[in-house]
């Protein structure tokens, strides 16, 4: 049995945002959530059709708007029934063909309303929902009456399959607004000019988008609001938003709606925030962590699949040349595909000195106007940290921190070349090893000699605001 997961989105097709194509796409359950995040573990199944109304008037008019619902149901069909016709599918996996019966898992789709969210009365299932449409009694249960593919797919309660969207719900859903009201009681607060100078304040990562300008929310995109919330957490440290803030710090739905009910014109009523509060935990339980079912990679593949190819093309029949141009590219990349590995790389950019090991050679060069503040701390401490041994240190699940100062090759005759880093290390903070989750270190006067190899990651280390000697680690995975 092979899990399925179904994601549909809409994208628009050129800069002005003129025409849009809704697309469909379908992925693995059954494969690790890290791989199925990549772009290349999703396939694009096709685009769905969309009608065009003589005007507004006929646009509004039930009429059209039950024959929009009726297509979209035809053409789902049409693109998932070949999964359930016959006895399983054949599918070649590295030149080994496998076979399996497919079942949908999940349905990621970024309308929260289509989701299963009242949990005061029956819940919905493709049972008691086709009941009342056999009855014609739909408008009951705030249904059009319009039969539902997906109450006649085996092994699938739609309702309870169509899970919460990370992207939409938390991303460019709840944390837009909690970035907005936040930013309406610091105005109250005169603080709005201090979080704008932390924020353009947070050290640069290659990872990371780093705001210089402060915060300027109407020309946000979704990757930008996903870099926002990893480094809010340290921009609004220690600030008094709000008396409540601390008394409700470990729970964060109570403390979102303490602070921001009186400021949302619909006292908070979001269908979004019902849907996170009500429904991810128990969402989790039954699918998994909600990075497995996020259309944050769907959306990258906007790019690759309608506004390049829309690009190439002469605008007429658009969709019919995208699909040709798609169908191409994939003869060609399925005779270059070949088992890789995923490459890990750190990037040092230090200058490269070649000198015996002499106290004298080290005083030359740390006067060298063209080091950067690490480097010459690094020349400062070479010798002594020769005699350094390192005392007992608390780690992060094993895992040490330092920073690099130099990076080193020592050279020996008829020996191989060794690459060592010259580090200065961090060490946790004895009172409050963790905040918000985060280590919180203090550098410390250690240095010493560490293996290439034994650097097991770069990370983005962020100075915590109006504090000496504090430094949060950013954990840029989540």
């Amino acid at each position: 049995m092979e899990n399925k997961i179904p994601e549909i989105d809409t994208t628009t097709t050129d800069t002005l945002g003129k025409s849009s194509l809704y697309l469909i796409y379908v992925s693995l359950g059954n494969i690790p959530t890290w791989r199925r995040n990549k772009e290349d573990a999703k396939q694009l199944l096709g685009y769905l059709p969309i009608l065009s109304a003589k005007n507004e008037k006929e646009k509004k008019s039930s009429e059209f708007k039950e024959l929009a619902r009726e297509t979209f149901h035809n053409s789902i069909k049409f693109l998932l029934d070949p999964l359930f016709q016959g006895d399983g599918v054949d599918f070649n996996i590295d030149d080994k063909d496998i076979w399996f019966f497919p079942r949908i898992s999940t349905i990621i789709f970024q309308r929260e309303d289509l989701i299963d969210i009242r949990k005061e009365v029956i819940l919905r299932n493709h049972v008691n929902m086709k009941e009342y449409f056999d009855s014609n009694t739909s408008n009951l249960a705030g249904l059009e009456q319009v039969n539902n593919y997906f109450w006649s797919i085996p092994n699938l309660n739609i309702y309870a399959a169509t899970v919460p969207d990370r992207i939409h719900h938390l991303d460019l859903g709840l944390f837009k607004y909690q970035i907005e009201f936040t930013m309406e009681l610091l105005k109250k607060k005169k603080s709005l000019n201090k979080v704008n100078e932390r924020i353009a304040d947070i050290p640069r990562h290659s990872q990371l988008k780093i705001f210089k300008k402060g915060i300027q929310l109407s020309r946000l995109t979704t990757s930008e609001y996903r870099d926002m919330i990893k480094i809010m957490v340290f921009v609004v440290d220690n600030l008094q938003i709000e008396d409540l803030l601390e008394k409700a710090i470990n729970d964060w739905s109570d403390l979102f709606i303490k602070l921001f009910q009186k400021i949302s014109n619909s006292h908070l009523k979001f269908l979004k925030l019902h849907s996170w509060i009500y429904h991810i935990v128990d969402t989790i339980r039954e699918y998994g962590a909600i990075n497995g079912y996020t259309t944050k990679t769907y959306e990258s593949l906007h790019k690759t699949y309608v506004k390049i190819p829309y690009r190439l093309s002469n605008k007429k029949e658009v969709e019919k040349q995208i699909m040709e141009n798609i169908r191409r590219r994939a003869i060609v990349s399925r005779n270059r595909v070949g088992k890789t590995k995923t490459p890990m790389t750190f990037v040092y950019t230090a200058k490269l000195f070649d000198f015996d090991l002499s106290e004298s050679m080290i005083e030359q060069n740390k006067k060298d106007l063209n080091l950067d503040k690490k480097m010459i701390k690094g020349f400062e401490k070479f010798i002594d940290c020769l005699k350094e041994e390192l005392s007992e240190y608390l780690s992060d699940k094993g895992i040490c921190y330092t920073q690099t100062l130099l990076i080193t090759e020592i050279r020996l005759p008829n020996k191989s070349p060794m690459h060592l880093a010259f580090v200065q290390w961090y060490d946790f903070i004895e009172e409050t090893p963790f905040v918000y989750g985060c280590p919180l270190l203090r550098l410390v006067e250690v240095y010493n000699f560490r293996e290439i190899e034994a650097i097991e990651d770069t990370i983005h280390v962020v100075p915590r605001f109006d504090k000496n000697n504090e430094y949060f680690v950013m954990k840029l995975d989540r």
